[in-house]
């Protein structure tokens, strides 16, 4: 079995609020991989004393856990276990109701000896490399599945001259569009406080011998083939099983540093928080 993970803060003087583990039981059967993306609010205020990288600690702790010790309980289970653990740990000092509490997408995968199982929530991705070499990324597409009106409102921002006043004006009115869809039926879902939310995760089985690797991004790490094109999924596994998740980290800083005003390849953060956890089971 080879196991390999690296994960690196957007910003050196900001915690990490990606989260990335793996753990192999005592038994010596089969194994878990956790990687969570925290969600940064976008302001000071969202209903919570604590820190999102406080969360997803405390989230991927109960994961790693429960995926181990109940080996009884699905995925989406065992997700909507260790919100609501996460949840009450925090329910006395904060607003959980609050559209920005924290939260986090979520990468989860978990093998025995006769299959694996995964599930993905949000825009974490998860890359299954089937035992014919094939690459088959596993992807909750609705963050990118938008409605049309509020897809417009984004192209018509990035339209905008940078730095002008229009711009950042049409920009808090798409980020409200935005809100009003995160956690909502026809939006798109996180893990936050609520744990019906893991039954809209993307889930799946796969017979262990069809699966030669399993490599998880945050969409930090994954901006290598959304962000920047290097690449597809495929030969961003493939570099990954090469060189390891470090050098994927390495290759996303180089684009973003040649590219720092998000000119010819926009996206949200000029750098973001990046995890890879890479196993071959």
């Amino acid at each position: 079995m080879r196991i390999e993970l690296a994960t690196e803060p957007g910003d050196p003087q900001l915690p990490n609020e990606d989260y990335a583990s793996v753990a192999l039981p005592a038994s010596g059967q089969g194994g878990v991989l956790v990687l969570l993306d925290g969600v940064t609010p976008p302001a000071d205020d969202y209903g919570c004393v604590h820190a999102v990288s406080w969360f997803t600690a405390r989230l991927g702790g109960a994961l790693l856990e429960l995926s181990v010790s109940r080996r009884d309980m699905t995925l989406p289970e065992v997700l909507a276990a260790a919100i609501s653990r996460t949840a009450d740990i925090h329910r006395s000092t904060c607003d959980l109701s609050h559209v920005r509490t924290p939260q986090a997408t979520v990468v989860l995968a978990r093998w025995s000896g006769e299959d694996v199982e995964h599930l993905v929530l949000s825009d974490s991705v998860l890359l299954l490399e089937r035992a014919d070499g094939s690459v088959h990324p596993v992807l909750d597409p609705r963050l990118d599945e938008l409605p049309p009106a509020v897809r417009a409102q984004r192209d018509a921002v990035r339209a905008l001259p940078r730095g002008s006043a229009e711009r950042a004006a049409a920009g808090r009115e798409y980020g409200r569009a935005v809100e009003a869809l995160r956690n909502a039926d026809g939006g798109f879902f996180t893990a936050a406080a609520d744990p019906s939310v893991a039954a809209r995760a993307v889930t799946g089985r796969t017979p262990r011998a069809g699966v030669r690797s399993l490599t998880a991004l945050s969409d930090g790490a994954g901006r290598w083939v959304e962000v920047f094109r290097k690449g597809s999924w495929a030969h961003c596994a493939a570099l990954v099983a090469e060189r390891g998740p470090q050098a994927l980290i390495d290759e996303v800083r180089a684009a973003e540093a040649a590219d720092p005003d998000g000119a010819t390849h926009p996206r949200s953060k000029p750098r973001d928080d990046a995890a890879v956890v890479f196993v071959q089971p």
